[in-house]
């Protein structure tokens, strides 16, 4: 047992060095502090990531921390995800493709005492990654300007959580995470006139706490069916990260003006709230439907103002954030002794969500999403409690004159469901 519990803290190291490359080419993560990630498991990815009110014994589900309390007592969980995504940008007439992979998430489920769960691992919180180019033709005299934008960080999570039964029905959970990562944006401008360059370099550096908490209440209904209710709060808190813009002006004789700004305390994470309610049937069905919303509204943002020529922290940049998910989990017999396909999970969900920031003083692209997947149990001579779970999912994103985004993406989740914590007996 030991053996496997220092190689699943190794694979969770691996998957933090493997998040040093960029799992996106969107231009849309080079506002605010970038996509933010899918944090669901490789089981309610299927889902559309639908999973506040989802408590299961053979699963980790880190959207809510009070899900850990319904563990298996016999159960070390040890889950891993990875992702590979296409995406279509469209603008007007033009089109482009771009591929991408990634690793996405590794952590550890176990039991501490009746009712007592705990979980750690490490998780995505944001991506950056883009390179992209804007020319614009202003008369004869200034020529053709050309821009040039790139990004690239994200900022990652690793956590620690519990989750624990107060009463028969309701159980209470938190994750307590370091979050860490960079920021960095550059933005360069050349005219066919003018022979200077200007270039304009934003970074921002984060290491700092992020706390969540949750809550589930189980209410039966009938022999077959009971219904839990979920619910989680993200705390909002400045993040005391500093962000700084220097702006530098090349001239053809390779010397150079550099002008830096410095802003103090610059970044925060919002106040986050969801609420999820999950239908159970005869353990065969899981219907699950989630609420949530995260304030950034409330949150200003550094950026540079042309205008006023300025580097400062603005409260125009975002807006709250709403999502809707839908999913549903389907197995004909889980318990089946000779048919395979009986004890495979079906799954299909659906999804909607709003950007949190905006662009040139209007509202940020909307993203519509719909997935499909399978559980499928994975054989030995052991046990048949280990899970790889697939899926697909297809996101539409795009807002009135931007950009068109379609992407594809496939998910795979690698769950590991061992009994650990049981000994023999010899009659």
């Amino acid at each position: 047992m030991n053996k496997k519990f220092i190689c699943s803290i190794l694979l969770a190291m691996a998957c933090v060095g493997a998040w040093s490359q960029s799992g996106t080419n969107s231009p849309y993560s080079q506002y605010g502090v970038g996509i933010l990630s899918d944090q669901s498991q490789g089981f309610s990815r299927g889902m559309n990531g639908a999973a506040l009110g989802i408590r299961q014994g053979n699963v980790a589900n880190t959207l809510n921390p009070a899900s850990y309390s319904a563990v298996d007592s016999l159960t070390m969980i040890f889950d891993v995800g990875m992702s590979g995504q296409t995406t279509n940008f469209k603008e007007g007439s033009m089109k482009v493709n771009a591929n991408n992979a990634n690793f996405e998430y590794a952590l550890c489920l176990f039991r501490l005492a009746k009712g007592l769960g705990a979980s750690f691992g490490v998780l995505p919180y944001s991506n950056v990654g883009y390179k992209y180019t804007s020319s614009t033709f202003l008369d004869r005299t200034n020529g053709t300007v050309t821009e040039t934008y790139s990004g690239e960080g994200g900022l990652h999570q690793a956590f620690f959580g519990i989750g624990g039964t107060l009463f028969r029905n309701l159980s209470v959970g938190a994750n307590f995470s370091y979050l860490w990562g960079s920021l960095d944006k550059v933005v360069v401008s050349s005219s066919t006139t003018y022979i200077n360059s200007l270039s304009k370099s934003y970074s921002a550096s984060v290491n700092n706490y992020k706390l969540d908490f949750g809550l589930q209440y189980t209410l039966p209904c009938s022999k077959d069916d009971d219904l839990t209710i979920g619910a989680t709060f993200g705390l909002g808190h400045k993040l005391k990260a500093d962000a700084q813009c220097d702006v530098i002006n090349v001239r053809t004789s390779g010397t150079s003006d550099t002008t830096s700004v410095v802003i103090s305390d610059a970044l925060e994470l919002p106040m986050s709230y969801g609420v999820g309610f999950a239908w159970r049937h005869a353990n065969k069905l899981i219907v699950d439907a989630d609420v949530s919303m995260q304030q950034w509204g409330k949150v200003k943002m550094p950026g540079y103002d042309a205008k006023q020529n300025t580097y400062a922290l603005r409260d125009d940049l975002l807006k709250d954030r709403w999502a809707v998910a839908v999913g549903a989990d389907y197995v004909p017999d889980w318990m089946s002794p000779r048919n395979y396909l009986k004890r495979v999970h079906y799954r299909a969900g659906i999804g909607y969500a709003t950007s949190y920031y905006n662009i040139n003083g209007a509202n940020g692209p909307k993203e519509l999403s719909v997935s499909a997947g399978f559980g499928l149990p994975l054989l030995n001579g052991y046990n048949n409690r280990s899970v790889l779970n697939v899926s697909a999912q297809w996101v539409h994103t795009s807002a009135t004159g931007l950009i068109k985004e379609n992407t594809f993406r496939i998910n795979l989740g690698l769950t590991f469901n061992e009994r650990w914590f049981f000994k023999w007996k010899i009659d």
